[in-house]
């Protein structure tokens, strides 16, 4: 895909409430936390920020604008705990089977559907999620914006587990952040 991503540059992370977010986050010392399609890379700073020295965050996006800036923003506030990288997630995760406890999806799956590309990215999170691991998606409610896409391509709660179920994920919890956005929690069955 040669073309800037459809939500380029934009990010949901300042209409979230982070303090509800994280303490619905299942972390652990030694966690591995993947931020797919993480954009300039508000949620991974964050999180990294919360794991530093306790944790490991990679981001990963096709843009490389913006994973350049997150490189330059984590090394500006010495988080060496973040691995960010430039990879198209819909074709290939570059990490091991397995070895993500928590994966981390912010309003981008919405954009992955309108694009086509949500089935390779869905199966490449599957592939690289631990037996016990998290799948995290943040989406925009369903209702007119702005902010956020137009209410046609929004997932509601519903939605989104009909998206993820086929793929064995079982929804855990579903918690507001706040007057536009939700969190949903999936596990593998």
């Amino acid at each position: 895909m040669a073309h800037k991503p459809i939500a380029a540059g934009k990010s949901s992370f300042d209409l979230i409430d982070f303090a509800t977010f994280l303490s619905a986050l299942d972390l652990r010392r030694g966690t591995v936390f993947l931020d797919v399609a993480c954009g300039i890379g508000n949620y991974a700073i964050e999180m990294a920020r919360q794991m530093r020295g306790t944790g490991t965050v990679h981001a990963l996006d096709l843009w490389e604008e913006g994973i350049v800036k997150l490189r330059l923003k984590a090394g500006s506030l010495e988080l060496e705990n973040i691995d960010a990288t430039v990879c198209d997630v819909s074709r290939k995760i570059p990490l091991t089977d397995h070895s993500v406890d928590i994966c981390l999806m912010a309003t981008v799956l919405h954009d992955l559907i309108e694009d086509g590309t949500h089935h390779g990215t869905l199966n490449e999170i599957v592939r690289v999620l631990k037996p016990a691991g998290q799948l995290a998606v943040v989406e925009f409610k369903k209702m007119p914006g702005p902010p956020g896409p137009p209410e046609k391509v929004r997932l509601s709660p519903e939605e989104l587990r009909n998206v993820l179920a086929p793929l064995g994920f079982e929804c855990r919890d579903t918690v507001d952040l706040g007057t536009v956005t939700y969190l949903s929690l999936f596990h593998l069955k």
